[in-house]
């Protein structure tokens, strides 16, 4: 009875050799797939050595000119190319520079414990190269700037912060989470599912897109390629699992700041919905435009009324002469249509 335990269980670990073997041989196949990654803009592409770590980003424009920063958010398919339906209009009157944050895009994957504290220090880094850029800030990378500039070491003349939220994960934190998706096996297996086309889709269309072909299939393909690069898995890992929120209470930290603040948001977006920007507009004593028939991702839906509203929020902007995203009569506390 002992020996047909042991085969027995010889057997089963046999199987789960050859499914781990499958599973690795298959996110290698798909890796290959997906090619050496190029960087998403066009322009400059430069590498930042950040500790230890290749940090890529674009910048193009005049660099005599005023610098204007654009940071991503944070998702499975995260990258600088989030920017790309204004990054070149941007350019052509101002300085712009577009990091990919260390573990997406082009920059260096290692396998770390990602944290909102590393993407902190990382931005107050990089901010601190120039002299006192605009900053626009996706998301959670919105209250990484925020903690950043707070640090009293990075000087901005002015922030945009689209769809702002402290929050992208589970509170609290989930470590089995996070360590099941950094699994050499099983994590791989997952976050294959995750950066999966149809994927990849779903949630372009649940939160990210009003209109999900304004994305384009060639920017779902770049999103799947980035998801399928060495490494992939670490930092989303991170921002699934709830690790990556921040403990920075955005209302109260954006009214201790000296600069003019800009709060963009797609009316249609429901994680965080327009209500949250209301409150934060209010307590922040800052700007609120809302786009119609957007998202979380204005700036690919409506680029032209975006740059408006970044470069000056008190100006009309309109789409076939509807309007996208209007001034209210009361200034400082919303700028969007009823």
């Amino acid at each position: 009875m002992a020996l047909d335990r042991l085969r027995s269980g010889l057997r089963y670990a046999g199987y789960g050799l050859l499914a781990a073997a499958g599973v690795t041989a298959a996110t290698r196949g798909l890796q290959a797939r997906a090619g050496e990654l190029e960087p998403p803009l066009s322009g400059d592409h430069q590498t930042l050595r950040w500790r230890g770590m290749d940090v890529s980003y674009t910048e193009a424009g005049d660099p005599d000119a005023e610098t204007t920063v654009l940071v991503h958010g944070i998702n499975a398919a995260g990258s600088s190319g989030e920017w790309r339906a204004v990054f070149d209009d941007l350019a052509a009157d101002s300085h712009v520079v577009a990091p990919d944050l260390p573990g997406f895009g082009c920059s260096d994957r290692p396998p770390l414990r990602y944290s909102a504290a590393l993407y902190e220090d990382f931005l107050a880094d990089f901010l601190g190269r120039y002299e006192e850029p605009a900053v626009v800030a996706s998301s959670l990378s919105a209250a990484y700037t925020a903690a950043a500039v707070d640090r009293g070491d990075v000087s901005v003349r002015r922030l945009a912060f689209v769809c702002p939220t402290a929050t992208g994960g589970p509170e609290p934190p989930k470590t089995w989470l996070r360590e099941l998706l950094r699994s050499r096996v099983l994590g791989e297996g997952l976050f294959t599912l995750l950066g999966s086309k149809p994927s990849i889709r779903y949630f372009n269309a649940d939160h990210g897109y009003w209109d999900p072909e304004k994305a384009g299939d060639d920017w779902m393909d770049y999103e799947w390629r980035t998801a399928h690069q060495a490494g992939a898995r670490f930092a989303p890992a991170s921002f699934v699992s709830g690790h990556l929120n921040s403990d920075v209470a955005l209302g109260p930290l954006l009214s201790s700041f000296d600069v003019p603040i800009t709060i963009l948001w797609g009316r249609e977006a429901d994680l965080p919905p327009l209500r949250e920007g209301r409150d934060l507009a209010a307590e922040a004593d800052a700007t609120l435009v809302a786009f119609d028939d957007a998202m979380l991702l204005p700036h690919v839906e409506f680029p032209d009324q975006f740059l408006a509203a970044v470069t000056d929020p008190e100006e009309t902007a309109t789409v076939d002469d509807e309007p996208r995203a209007t001034v209210d009569d009361e200034p400082r506390v919303t700028v969007e249509r009823e």
